[in-house]
């Protein structure tokens, strides 16, 4: 909770700072985007690649710019997410608290070299960060990923291999790649529980998501505007998806979503080679 203050402090002193600069407010395209991809977050769809693909067919955002206002926007509303879902699953206190630990100073130290890149290097790794994300959720979608075991805990090798995955998954976090699909797969490679992913998963990115976007905010870099945007649309749009709608025949929806990405990865990975 303290972290989520701080965080909501610097995010607001950016916001403030980027006003009395002239910098426009959120437009009304913006908070319909952190609504909508965070509605499907909550459901299990993800938002940092659909978020991503919104910003690169309707030139919301620089390229470069990208990392930082998917960290910044979508925070506040990942840790609303974990807050409702990170209490009903059991799982052991020390490999949660560890493998927490670990995606955060991942996430911490990321931020800070992303944060530093170019535009083309942005744009390169947000393109293969996007394709990443398709090949994930397609092997989501045909249930290509190991179906895991029973355990609720991790000892001796296995927990370090958790805790040093986790921390390889908060580092490319802070690029775009979502964190859901990587830590799932790796918490059923080592033979725990596939339930027991969520609240890892979840907690990771509750914690992780505020230090790297301080990051952000303190470098500059991300787009003010769509950053507010998305949080106060995604604020409306988690709560709704888990307490009125709760689920949804997403197959249908999901296939859609994978064009998408793929369409907007291929556009990303364009406009890399444009600016070499």
């Amino acid at each position: 909770m303290g972290l989520t203050i701080f965080y909501l402090a610097v995010f607001l002193s950016g916001l403030a700072r980027s006003r009395r600069e002239g910098g426009p407010w959120p437009a009304a395209a913006h908070v319909a985007t952190g609504f909508g991809t965070n509605f499907l977050d909550t459901l299990g769809i993800g938002s940092f690649a659909t978020s991503t693909s919104i910003f690169k067919f309707w030139n919301m955002v620089p390229d470069e710019l990208i990392p930082g206002t998917l960290n910044a926007g979508h925070s506040l509303p990942v840790v609303f997410q974990a807050f409702i879902y990170i209490s009903a699953i059991e799982v052991n206190v020390t490999t949660l608290v560890l493998m927490i630990a670990g995606s955060v100073v991942g996430a911490w130290l990321g931020a800070g070299l992303v944060a530093r890149l170019s535009r083309r290097a942005i744009q390169l790794g947000m393109g293969l960060a996007l394709l990443t994300a398709d090949a994930a959720m397609l092997m989501s979608q045909l249930a290509l990923f190991p179906v895991g075991g029973t355990e609720i805990a991790l000892r001796g090798w296995r927990l370090a291999a958790g805790v040093a995955g986790n921390f390889l998954f908060g580092t490319l976090s802070t690029l775009g790649i979502g964190l859901y699909a990587p830590c799932m797969t790796l918490v059923c490679l080592l033979g725990m529980n596939p339930v027991t992913a969520f609240p890892i998963m979840m907690g990771s990115c509750a914690f992780l998501m505020p230090v790297a976007s301080t990051r952000f905010v303190w470098k500059r870099a991300y787009f003010v505007p769509v950053a507010a945007g998305l949080a106060a649309g995604g604020l409306l749009g988690v709560p709704l998806a888990a307490f009125v709608v709760k689920s949804l025949p997403l197959s249908a929806l999901r296939y859609m979503v994978i064009a998408v990405v793929f369409y907007a990865a291929v556009l990303m990975l364009r406009s890399a080679q444009r600016h070499r």
